[in-house]
Formats: structure tokens, C-alpha cells, sequence
């Protein structure tokens, strides 16, 4: 089934080097992206419970962005990316989610980052 492609871009009150640690490091992402996550070179095991999932780190630039792809798209063209914008004006810091979904559920995935930010949010006082 095809996927569609979306972006989402929330405002964040904090330094770029802050959101990195917690987009860019397993440590951080499980504080609100999962359970737990276990980091094996480039391959990310996210867990929620007693489910997992793995994805692999296909590309990174530190400070700046995150790209993953799950294991199940291995092949494709579809990922996930977490990556960090500055305007070039007034400093401002948000987080770009990228994010591929099947047209019926592209509503529940991005009802579904709005949550995890909303968290991160809460937890580096954004």
C-alpha cells in the first residue's frame, strides 16, 4: 500500500544542542519517544511495553537532524526523520517531524507526534 508523505513543525524554547540529545540519542528518545530504546550501532530497537520495533539510522548530522527507516520498509523509500530548524531571523527553534503514514491513518499519525511532542515539550520545559 502507498504511503503519503507529511511534515510537522513545532515551535520548541530551547538550544539546539538541548533537542539534540533528546531527538539524537537513545537516552533521550526514551524519555518520550518510547518505553526504551536500545541503540546497536545504526540500528535503534524502540519499545513500548512488550512491543518492539527496530529501525535503522540512515542518515545524521549532529545538532541538526535524525533519519530512521523501521526494518519492515527495508527497500523503500519511506522514513522518519526528527530534524531541528533555526530561523534565520529570529533564532526561533522548532522541530520538523517527516513522516510517511496510508492515507487512513495519516490523521491518527499526526494526532500521534502531536502527543509524544507535547511531551518532550514537558520535559525540556518548552
Amino acid at each position: 500500500m502507498n504511503k503519503t508523505k507529511y511534515q510537522l513543525e513545532f515551535p520548541m524554547k530551547c538550544s539546539t544542542t538541548l533537542l539534540f540529545e533528546y531527538i539524537g540519542t537513545s537516552s533521550g528518545m526514551s524519555e518520550w519517544l518510547a518505553d526504551d530504546v536500545v541503540e546497536r550501532g545504526d540500528k535503534f530497537t524502540f519499545i513500548w511495553g512488550d512491543q518492539e520495533e527496530s529501525a535503522n539510522l540512515i542518515r545524521y548530522k549532529e545538532e541538526s537532524f535524525v533519519r530512521f527507516r523501521w526494518e519492515e520498509d527495508e527497500g523503500t523509500k519511506y522514513y522518519w526523520e526528527l530534524a531541528i530548524n533555526v530561523d534565520d531571523v529570529t533564532s526561533d527553534v522548532a522541530l520538523v517531524i517527516t513522516d510517511f503514514a496510508e492515507e487512513n491513518e495519516l490523521e491518527h499519525s499526526k494526532l500521534y507526534w502531536e502527543n509524544l511532542i507535547e511531551a518532550l515539550k514537558k520535559i525540556i520545559g518548552s
